[in-house]
């Protein structure tokens, strides 16, 4: 068939050296004289709809490419990812063990949220994680993504809505999978970590396939992985409290028993821990594997528990995937071609929540009982030991996150006229998720520990006439071992359902020859694109109302039709200079109401000398309102704040409450999603250039703008109640809403006296400013009888990250100003990533770095204060530069059989030295979203192709 390279044009030194960054590495080094001008065929490059033939673009383009990913040591296209300057936001993930989303990996690009980038494979948008991130947005997943069939990803910084729509504030990744292959090739990688736990084991099988006269193409790829978790207590910084931190260590409170004592001479202002007489926890010392015993807290009081408890959750998930990926062209002409892709995959993810998450107490059925033989209102609560489960221990716990997802494209490109290019297609993504977790069953619970413990209900307490009146045998609370069979008859397992899907069809033409300028042919493309989507979240039977104890969740369904129109124009309108321009319309209807936005955007790339290329675009960008946030359903849960109207008529105002009698109160909040929604907006600009002063060096530099606006956020309750102070005195207080919507949102009992409830909504009321600065090199070096050496480094560094949370707040300076609720999601200031390639005859070796830059510690950002100095001498600052190195080895045995052998974090570096600035409480004693514990890891492969 014809092909889009009607009129080849002779390459630039600055293409060619760009193109030597790329295709150096990829054939290991093989050597090529860049400086001739050689003929290039036009290529869509991401970011642009128009064939060209300049690698280049008017926005940086960062290409992380196959053999990149293997000699750099990534495991996945996550890891990939967020090794890259550009992934330097803190995110959940395999590595915490009690998140919203345990089964998906996820990336945030310069500290943005998660669900702000535009996740492309081969070109066409992924389909969103069924669950929620953080409980409540959206997001794409890209943990399915077979790394092996990974051809390149490309990432592309900065908003881009007006070629890729919604979603695309932060940037576009696109995956680009294997389109072309010969041969077929087995790849068999295992490894483990040197301080235990993940041994894993992944192979591939990738086949290509042609036949009747090379008319039909088809592309193969298989791929199975298995790996084990990593436990708490497989490392020294997790199997413990934090052992050195700034103040002494403090068991867990596994046997606890606390309230308000002694009411007749304290009244409630004795809140403390109970040691019933007679019990020193010698009864309890078999659990935990002999670690339980007698404990003290000073300031509350004493206790049993263990200093090793924490150590029984998984700090990484084991898993279990395998992805089929094919392609298929028929070429039914010279001018037309039949496609088609699939990409199926199913992964189950395992993790343990540990024993924080394992326990009973008598709050959530009670609020408080009271024992009359020590005048008090109490509560009990009881941690289960791996010694109470049985068997397995908590291996016979482990939730299980099972996502089976597809995605299937049927379509069809040629040409027609002199100059004209069609590609019309259908896809249709699908992703189900079955998120099975261990639960405990309310009433057999409770019947259970009211039979053994608490015993006979004696009637109301004497103050309140609310409470119940019980006389526990704490001599069997504190000394009973519950027997596997005992501990079955109350917990099971409870399994929530979520799905997520969308249809595509989308048309484009495409002319590179549109009409003739002094310095070149036009180009143009035009695309119309038609869908629907939904989403649908299925909470466990039972969580709702209560039948499975102390969890709640959130569920809710919505659906969909978009529709969009796009144009772009390129005009090469000088010799040295070329104006894009691009613009996009969207349009989502829903149940009758219909959102829209149109986005727009224009660049220029002036080429002053061969080599050096100034690049600058302006533009709009926008995220709709996800079907979450519209649609989630009610979903609520039990929660304390402070009453600001009840102390405002003692007196009290919301700047000073000390002392108030309702600065704690319990009430039920609710949570809901919202139809009246409008588009995240924003403003985005880049400046920069790409200069190849020789053949095989190339270095960019990129200044880049974002000015985000209406942003969607979840007012606090602590916001509504302190605005609802306000407008019951006529006074304007935050105006974060209005008093209308207070006394909608805030419910008290009949009397509107004690708070009942509290809604809170999303709205769009935030804002973000970010700039930034990125930079890249890279540089081949023919060392002649030595081989070759390749350098490449990227770097990107924040110069201003702002984010006001609402209009009633100041913004708050997320770069210099340390503070406890962004800290884990701004990240660093600055980031780098940088490898050393070296290739001689057989041998191929690659040392790579990845540098993170400093971040606020424990005590900067817990106190909100760079200066802060507690009693202990430990002080608030910041944590140094963490380096991380990889080396990988790979030496060519014969022609067909590739070795590699890989070391990852080669000095085993860890945040130990974090541990001194958290408390002894601690039991992650660092910044699990931006640090990792699981230490040095080893992997060797082989690789053998059966064609050679």
């Amino acid at each position: 068939m014809k092909k889009q390279n009607r009129s080849p044009i002779k390459r630039s030194a600055l293409t060619s050296a760009l193109l030597a960054a790329i295709i150096v590495p990829a054939a290991a080094f093989a050597q090529e004289d860049t400086s001739r001008a050689q003929t290039l065929d036009k290529v869509t490059v991401t970011g642009s709809l128009i064939p060209k033939t300049e690698v280049e673009t008017v926005t940086p383009v960062i290409t992380i490419s196959a053999e990149d990913i293997h000699s750099r040591g990534f495991t996945s296209v996550a890891d990939a990812l967020r090794a890259n300057s550009f992934s330097s936001g803190g995110v959940q993930g395999g590595e915490t063990s009690a998140s919203f989303t345990q089964g998906a990996e996820a990336v945030s690009m310069f500290g943005l949220d998660p669900g702000y980038t535009k996740y492309l494979i081969n070109g066409r948008p992924m389909s969103n994680y069924p669950a929620l991130y953080n409980g409540s947005d959206v997001f794409n997943s890209i943990s399915g993504i077979p790394i092996d069939a990974v051809e390149r990803i490309e990432i592309l910084p900065g908003g881009s809505s007006s070629l890729y729509g919604s979603d695309a504030l932060a940037g576009v990744v696109n995956f680009v999978l294997k389109k072309d292959y010969d041969g077929t090739t087995l790849r068999v990688r295992g490894g483990t970590y040197t301080e235990g736990g993940g041994s894993s084991i992944r192979a591939s099988l990738s086949n290509g396939l042609r036949a009747f006269d090379d008319r039909l193409s088809v592309v193969t790829s298989l791929q199975y992985e298995n790996r084990d978790p990593v436990w708490g207590y497989q490392r020294d910084l997790t199997k413990t409290v934090n052992l050195h931190g700034f103040s002494a260590p403090v068991a867990s409170r596994d046997y606890l028993v606390y309230g308000y004592q002694d009411i007749a001479n304290s009244g409630l202002r004795k809140n403390g821990y109970l040691l019933p007489d007679g019990i020193d926890c010698s009864n309890t010392t078999t659990q935990f594997g002999g670690t339980e015993g007698f404990q003290s807290r000073p300031g509350s009081g004493q206790y049993c528990g263990s200093l090793y408890s924490p150590g029984y959750k998984t700090i990484r998930n084991g898993k279990e995937s395998a992805q089929l990926y094919s392609r298929a062209t028929f070429d039914v002409s010279d001018s037309f071609q039949l496609y088609g892709e699939v990409l199926y995959s199913h992964e189950a993810t395992e993790y343990a929540t540990g024993s924080s998450y394992t326990w009973w107490g008598t709050g959530t059925k009670y609020g408080y009982y009271y024992d009359p033989d020590y005048d008090s209102l109490l509560n009990m609560q009881r941690a289960f030991s791996p010694e109470d489960i049985g068997g397995g221990g908590y291996n016979n716990l482990l939730n299980k996150d099972t996502t089976k997802s597809y995605t299937f494209t049927l379509g069809g490109n040629g040409s027609f006229g002199e100059s004209w290019d069609y590609d019309v297609s259908f896809t249709r993504n699908e992703s189900k998720l079955s998120s099975r977790s261990w639960v405990r069953f309310a009433d057999k619970i409770n019947d259970f520990f009211d039979q053994t413990i608490l015993g006979e209900q004696l009637g109301m307490d004497p103050y309140f006439g609310n409470y119940p009146i019980f006389r526990p045998n704490y001599d069997a609370f504190y000394s009973t071992q519950l027997t596997p069979e005992q501990f079955a008859s109350f917990t099971g397992f409870g399994t929530a359902h979520a799905k997520t899907w969308d249809n595509l069809g989308r048309a484009q033409l495409t002319n590179g020859d549109l009409f003739a300028l002094p310095a070149g042919p036009a180009g143009l493309a035009v695309a119309i694109e038609v869908g629907n989507e939904g989403w649908a979240y299925t909470p466990m039977p039972g969580i709702m109302d209560g039948e499975i104890w102390g969890q709640t969740d959130v569920g809710g369904a919505g659906h969909r039709v978009r529709y969009a129109a796009m144009s772009e124009l390129r005009l090469p309108v000088a010799s040295m200079l070329t104006a894009t321009l691009s613009g996009r319309y969207d349009a989502f209807k829903a149940y009758g109401q219909t959102i829209d936005k149109p986005t727009w955007a224009a660049g220029l790339e002036f080429r002053p000398i061969e080599s050096l290329l100034i690049r600058g675009k302006y533009g709009t960008a926008f995220k709709a309102p996800t079907l979450s946030d519209q649609f989630q359903g009610l979903s609520g849960y039990y929660t304390f704040d402070t009453d600001y109207y009840r102390c405002g008529q003692d007196g009290y105002t919301p700047g000073d409450v000390e002392g108030c009698d309702y600065d704690s109160v319990q009430y039920f909040g609710t949570q809901a999603g919202n139809t009246d929604l409008e588009p995240i907006n924003a403003k985005t600009w880049n400046l920069g250039f790409v200069w190849a002063p020789v053949p095989n060096l190339s270095i960019s530099a990129d200044y880049l703008f974002w000015d985000i606006e209406d942003e969607v956020k979840q007012l606090s309750a602590d916001q509504i109640l302190q605005q609802e102070y306000y407008c019951r005195r006529n006074e304007p207080g935050s105006g974060v809403t209005s008093c209308d919507n207070v006394y909608a949102w805030v419910k008290r009992n009949t009397s509107n006296e004690a708070l009942v409830s509290v809604f809170t909504p999303k709205v769009n009321v935030a804002k973000q400013k970010l700039e930034l600065i990125t930079a890249s090199a890279n540089y081949m070096w023919d060392i002649g009888n030595w081989g070759a050496l390749n350098f490449s480094a990227n770097y990107t560094s924040k110069r201003k990250h702002k984010l006001q949370t609402d209009p009633s707040q100041p913004f708050i300076d997320l770069i210099n100003e340390p503070n406890a609720n962004w800290v884990y999601d701004s990240g660093p200031k600055w980031k780098a990533d940088g490898a050393i390639g070296w290739a001689i005859g057989k041998w191929t070796s690659t040392l790579y770095a990845n540098m993170l830059g400093s971040t606020p510690n424990y005590l900067a950002y817990a106190n909100d204060d760079f200066g802060y100095v507690h009693s202990s001498g430990a002080r608030g600052g910041k944590w140094g530069t963490y380096t991380t190195f990889n080396l990988g080895v790979d030496y060519e045995a014969m022609e067909n059989l590739k070795l590699s052998f890989q070391i990852n974090n080669v000095a085993n570096k860890m945040p130990d030295d974090q541990a001194h600035n958290y408390p002894g409480t601690s039991t992650t004693p660092y910044n699990s979203a931006l640090y990792s514990a699981l230490g040095r890891s080893v992997f060797a492969e082989i690789r053998y192709d059966f064609s050679k």
